[in-house]
C-alpha cells in the first residue's frame, strides 16, 4: 500500500493583497455560506519552490517552468558566439519544438517571438543540461542540429519540483510526470470582508505654489485571515518519479515543508510586509486513505482568540474521524507555537523518516 504524508497548517496573515484576482482584489472563495479569504494553490507551490529554503537545500535538481527558454539558452549563446541569424534561429526553432508548439505570429513585432513556443513547459535540469551540451556542440560546428540530436525529453528525472508537482507534455505524454503532491488552496477560518486602502503619492519637487494637488492617486484591496492549508504526499510516488534516490526524497521533504512553514506568497510584499511562519503544523503518516481536516472549518470562527479556537477545533476533528473510521494515520507530530509544543528542526527529521 502507499504511504501518505499529509500536513495541517494554520498560518494568520497580516493585512496583505497576497493573491490576486483579475481584478487586482484579494481572492476570496464561499465556505459554508460566508466569504473567505484565498490564496491559490498555484500561488503557494510557485513561492514554495522558488523561495530561498528551497534552494539552499536542492539548488542542484530544480526544474525550469518557461515557453521562452529556446531564446535563452540556444539562440542567445549562438548569436554570442558569431554563429549566423540563420543557423541560430533554426536551431532554436527545431529544439523548441521538441517541448512545445512553436509560435507563430505573422510579421511580430519581436522577430525573436516565434523561437518561442504557445504554453509554459516545464524543463528538468537533465534535459538542462542536455541542451546546453547539445547548443556547445553546434557553437563548436557551426551548424543546426540533427533530428535525432533534437530529441532532448528525458524520462529519467532528478528535479524535485517536477517530482512533487507534475508535468504534462500534451504532445509527448510519455514523457508526463503525475504529481506525488497536492496542495489545497489556503482558505480563511473566518469570514471576511475586503477592504480599500485608498493612497496617495507625493512629487518631492512639487513646493505646491502652482498645484497642491498628490502626483497619483489610487487603491487597492486588502485582508486579513488565518488561513488553513493541506499538502498530500504521496512517499512511494515520489521516490518513483525521483528514480528511487531515498536521499532526495528525503531533502526534498524537509525542504517543501520548511517553505510551507515560512515562506509566504510574494505579491504586494513591499506594500504590506505580511510576512508569516506557521503558528500550528500537524504531520500524518501512514498508508491509510488520506483526508483534508478542512470540514473543521465550514461553520467561520468568531472569537477573540482566533488561533488557539481553529487549533482546538481542528483537533477535535481528528478525534472525530478516528472516532469513526478508526486511527487515520499510523503515527503524528505536531508543532504548536501558542503552546510551545514541538520544534521545527524535530518536525523536518520526522517528515523525512519513512
Amino acid at each position: 500500500m502507499s504511504t501518505f504524508i499529509q500536513l495541517h497548517l494554520l498560518t494568520a496573515y497580516a493585512p496583505s493583497n497576497l493573491n490576486r484576482d483579475d481584478l487586482g482584489r484579494p481572492k476570496t472563495a464561499v465556505m459554508g455560506n460566508s466569504d473567505r479569504l484565498r490564496i491559490s494553490s498555484q500561488s503557494l507551490k510557485r513561492a514554495w519552490r522558488t523561495s530561498d529554503c528551497f534552494y539552499q537545500s536542492l539548488s542542484d535538481h530544480i526544474g525550469v517552468r518557461s515557453r521562452r527558454f529556446a531564446r535563452d539558452w540556444v539562440y542567445d549563446p549562438m548569436d554570442k558566439h558569431g554563429i549566423s541569424e540563420k543557423i541560430a534561429k533554426e536551431s532554436a526553432i527545431k529544439i523548441a519544438g521538441q517541448f512545445g508548439k512553436v509560435k507563430n505570429e505573422k510579421a511580430p513585432k519581436d522577430p525573436l517571438t516565434n523561437v518561442e513556443i504557445e504554453q509554459l513547459v516545464h524543463i528538468s535540469n537533465d534535459e538542462q543540461q542536455a541542451i546546453a551540451s547539445l547548443v556547445k556542440l553546434l557553437i563548436s560546428e557551426k551548424r543546426v542540429p540533427t533530428d535525432d540530436e533534437v530529441k532532448l525529453l528525458r524520462k529519467q528525472n532528478s528535479s524535485v519540483d517536477i517530482a512533487l508537482f507534475g508535468r504534462m507534455l500534451a504532445d509527448s505524454p510519455a514523457f508526463n510526470v503525475d504529481a506525488a503532491c497536492q496542495v489545497s488552496h489556503a482558505l480563511g477560518v473566518s469570514s471576511v470582508t475586503i477592504e480599500d486602502d485608498f493612497f496617495t503619492a507625493v512629487d518631492d519637487l512639487n513646493n505646491k505654489e502652482h498645484d497642491a494637488g498628490s502626483a497619483h492617486l489610487g487603491e487597492r484591496g486588502f485582508a486579513s485571515a488565518l488561513f488553513y492549508t493541506y499538502i498530500c504526499i504521496s512517499r512511494d510516488l515520489l521516490l518513483d518519479n525521483l528514480n528511487g534516490d531515498e536521499a532526495l526524497v528525503e531533502k526534498t521533504l524537509k525542504a517543501l515543508t520548511e517553505s510551507a512553514a515560512k515562506v509566504a506568497p510574494s505579491g504586494m510584499q513591499n506594500s504590506f510586509a505580511s510576512r508569516a511562519y506557521t503558528s500550528y503544523l500537524l504531520i500524518e503518516k501512514g498508508t491509510q486513505q488520506p483526508r483534508s481536516l478542512a470540514v473543521a472549518y465550514f461553520n467561520p470562527i468568531r472569537s477573540q482568540d482566533m488561533v488557539n479556537d481553529a487549533i482546538t477545533r481542528l483537533e477535535q476533528q481528528l478525534d472525530k474521524f478516528d472516532q469513526v473510521y478508526g486511527q487515520c494515520a499510523d503515527d503524528r507530530y505536531k508543532l504548536n507555537i501558542e503552546s510551545g509544543e514541538g520544534t521545527l528542526a524535530a518536525a523536518l527529521t520526522f517528515v523525512a523518516q519513512k
